[in-house]
């Protein structure tokens, strides 16, 4: 399999769809509620995610899709060659900010990870990696990641599980808020796992997320050392939802075993 083949015809698309999506906002969009009143989705989303299927058929009709909307393909396993697309990761910025959102695309064979991609549509970034060849963005490569001590750094997190929840012992949470330097919630699991890999962060964790808000940023992370799993420190699942944690290598085992009680 040429990597390099399908990392020029990603990057073209991605690019492309981030284009589509800037000059919507001179339109008027269908907005709706999917899980709750807070988890919206647009005709946008769906449009984007048309795209991204129409050309991933005509580039490879052997490759699998699984999309964030539900128009990829419904599979039981990784095997083969499998895009993870989320069109608009972080809808709720798309529609009330006009920022902080990014188009996420993870490209798996047999289960491992070999190219992953988060656009920063707005700020125009293009986070990318392939396999054992470093991470960048746009043509700037990513260093890898440095030593920190857990007091010295920063952490994304929703405050909500800091607070009693039904997911989480909110109690070891706020000593770990009081412990770190600083949180940070940007509402966008791509664009906080991308500062983790570019060391804007230092560490990011949730409790429900899908395969598409993390299989291409992990990708990217992984290439700079970070470390990704659920909270109970067991590989990541990127076919169903689960809890989420990736941080800086020196600080990752810390918080999991110290200040993660989950319910």
């Amino acid at each position: 399999m040429e990597l390099s083949k399908i990392d020029v015809y990603a990057k073209s698309i991605i690019l492309q769809a981030g284009d589509r999506i800037r000059q919507s906002f001179s339109e008027k969009w269908t907005i709706e509620t999917k899980a709750d009143a807070n988890d919206l989705v647009t005709n946008i989303d769906r449009e984007i995610e048309l795209f991204f299927i129409e050309k991933i058929r005509a580039f490879n009709t052997s490759h699998k899709i699984i999309g964030e909307e539900g128009m990829g393909e419904k599979i039981q396993s990784l095997d083969g060659v499998v895009w993870i697309i989320d069109p608009i990761d972080g809808t709720m910025n798309f529609v009330r900010q006009h920022r902080n959102f990014a188009i996420s695309v993870g490209i798996y064979v047999d289960g491992i990870g070999k190219l992953g991609y988060i656009y920063d549509v707005m700020r125009d970034h293009l986070y990318h990696a392939i396999e054992g060849q470093g991470a960048y963005m746009n043509d700037q490569p990513l260093k890898a990641l440095e030593e920190i001590s857990l007091d010295k750094a920063i952490i994304g997190l929703n405050a909500v599980w800091a607070t009693p929840n039904k997911r989480i012992k909110h109690e070891p949470m706020i000593e770990l808020v009081h412990k770190v330097r600083g949180t940070r919630s940007y509402g966008s699991a791509a664009l906080e796992i991308v500062s983790v890999a570019s060391g804007r962060m230092d560490a990011y964790l949730s409790m429900r997320l899908s395969p598409w808000d993390i299989a291409g940023g992990v990708m990217i992370a992984n290439e700079v050392g970070a470390i990704a799993s659920n909270l109970e420190n067991q590989p990541i699942n990127l076919l169903e939802r689960d809890t989420f944690i990736i941080a800086n290598p020196f600080i990752h085992k810390e918080i999991v075993e110290n200040y993660i009680e989950l319910k």
